[in-house]
């Protein structure tokens, strides 16, 4: 009688303290890293459609988890083994499994740097896309210059030049020439402010007009305190209805420029040589910050019609083409 008692009581332990001692170490597991005593960085992949064994075999065989039994069974109890989100992922060693089952579902993937220069051109900004390794350049380039796709950007132009809006972005991997486009637009739309689009309508400016000026302001130089005088001598020649002779926007027109402007540059005719065409050219040269998009709107009020760079960075500004004349002698050709 007394070894009955004793084996059942056996028995009870056994049919008791088996699952609790199962569930304590299945939540030791779910709670703890594999690896507490030198943590390493793992940048892990799931690309579409993986399975999901072969995802845990992955995060075994690099040292995420310590058990692949004991990982897909926690997955599977919080129903997450369906919910697992491809992509490039950034993960330690000493994460727990239950934080590693968060972040796959969540999505929460690696993101990778690009930042755009103010003064890029579209061809420029597809250079370090690619060199970012986001995309090609030349998907980049098709996608900015593809009128459908313009059109979806409520953008009122034939390519978005000018409207790609330079800022420092933050992309997945994966991420395709579109959605990096699309952000640059997005952004560009949350810069340019309501009564900006108001203001341009009271000046006679279209905002594709208003971004054409903004991003010739921009590549005419390099310091923030001339933009607002470099505005103004763009808005009182195109008032008099003179040509802005801006050797920018030449430059932009020229195919394979090879950095030395010329004078036969000066006198071939594109749609983009400001000293042949009245006016605005048909689009910006560049995408240009809010800054000078702000001075193109705000101008300074001066009666300056001429510049000439002084070689520093600044320029030199004139209301008269014979100061001009003396201005260029001086600065540009160093008689005195």
């Amino acid at each position: 009688m007394k070894k009955r008692r004793l084996l059942l009581a056996v028995a009870l332990v056994i049919i008791i303290g088996l699952p609790a001692y199962f569930c304590m170490d299945l939540y030791f597991f779910a709670n703890h890293s594999a690896d507490l005593t030198a943590p390493q960085k793992v940048i892990f992949r799931i690309s579409s459609g993986q399975t999901f064994n072969k995802i845990v075999d992955n995060l075994f065989s690099q040292n995420l988890i310590s058990s692949m039994i004991k990982f897909k069974l926690i997955a599977r109890i919080n129903q997450s083994d369906r919910k697992l989100i491809a992509g490039e992922y950034e993960f330690s060693t000493a994460m727990t499994p239950l934080g590693i089952i968060k972040q796959l579902t969540d999505g929460s993937v690696r993101l990778h740097r690009l930042s755009i220069p103010e003064g890029f051109n579209i061809y420029q900004i597809a250079e370090n896309v690619e060199a970012a390794g986001f995309s090609d350049k030349q998907s980049f380039i098709s996608t900015a210059t593809d009128e459908e796709f313009v059109r979806r950007m409520d953008i009122s132009a034939s390519t978005l030049e000018g409207f790609l809006f330079p800022d420092t972005y933050y992309f997945s991997n994966d991420v395709s020439p579109q959605q990096i486009i699309a952000a640059m637009v997005a952004r560009f739309h949350q810069v340019f402010l309501p009564e900006w689009k108001v203001l341009a309508k009271e000046v006679g400016f279209s905002v594709n007009e208003v971004i054409t000026l903004a991003s010739i302001i921009e590549k005419e130089t390099g310091v923030a305190s001339e933009r607002p005088i470099i505005s103004s001598v763009f808005h009182n020649r195109l008032k008099r209805k003179m040509r802005l002779a801006t050797d920018p926007t030449v430059i932009y027109g020229i195919k394979n420029f090879n950095g030395n402007i010329t004078k036969k540059d000066l006198k071939t005719y594109t749609p983009y040589n400001t000293y042949m065409i009245t006016g605005l050219p048909p689009g910006p040269i560049t995408n240009p910050g809010s800054e000078s998009i702000k001075a193109a709107l705000y101008p300074a009020d001066t009666k300056y019609l001429y510049f000439v760079s002084k070689r520093d960075k600044t320029h030199y500004f004139s209301s008269t083409l014979a100061e001009h004349n003396r201005a260029v002698r001086k600065y540009q050709l160093r008689r005195y």
